[in-house]
């Protein structure tokens, strides 16, 4: 199932903050809503408009397309970050979650600006030493949220997260990007993955964009 342009439009316009952003980014990158909840500070490249997608589906990191659209709301969060961070509000008392190898290696990072979660949970958790840590915000909570943005927009086809990865794949395909170049963004590791969203291949490509801008 995908939707068009305007009724992916509808479904994020009713969704407020954080999640506005990342149903956008999951549409206007192709990101999944795991991904999207995983970003921290240091994926997100503005001067080259890219976002950088860690440990995705087989393990593999991958880049995609940062949306113009998106730029200032982006700065506009890595700022309230870095700010509340930099003055050492309450809320970046404790360390953000790292893989078990990253900790060990890395032990500073847990409370570094590059390696806060973008899109950080309010409540703590506990990581496998027993260590009270802040969380990515829960895929869950992102997956409700767009379920009811989903009925209020009264679309008439069953959508969901991913139906903005899917709707994002078709869409630069409609507009003249090639397969290929899809299958990269998507980060499928075969082709034939990437076929199921058209029928047509093989088009000249001359600078993928967004469906975001």
């Amino acid at each position: 199932m995908v939707l068009t342009h305007t009724e992916a439009i509808s479904i994020i316009e009713r969704l407020a903050d954080p999640y506005h952003l990342m149903a956008s980014l999951m549409y206007g990158a192709g990101l999944r809503v795991v991904e999207t909840a995983r970003l921290r500070v240091k994926d997100i490249d503005f001067d080259r408009q890219l976002i950088t997608v860690r440990d995705g589906k087989g393990g593999k990191d991958r880049t995609t397309l940062l949306p113009r659209s998106l730029l200032a709301s982006l700065r506009q969060r890595k700022h309230r970050i870095f700010t509340a961070w930099k003055a050492q509000d309450v809320f970046f008392a404790a360390p953000v979650s790292l893989p078990f190898a990253l900790r060990r290696k890395y032990p500073d990072a847990s409370r570094s600006l590059e390696w806060q979660w973008l899109f950080p949970s309010i409540a703590l958790c506990l990581d496998e030493d027993g260590n009270s840590v802040r969380h990515h915000r829960h895929v869950s909570s992102v997956q409700r949220a767009v379920k009811l943005a989903v009925r209020d927009a009264c679309v008439g086809k069953p959508a969901g997260c991913h139906t903005f990865r899917h709707t994002f794949a078709t869409e630069l395909l409609r507009r003249g990007s090639d397969i290929r170049t899809v299958q990269t963004l998507l980060g499928h590791a075969d082709v034939r993955t990437t076929q199921i969203y058209t029928h047509v291949l093989g088009q000249a490509f001359a600078g993928v964009q967004s469906p975001l801008g």
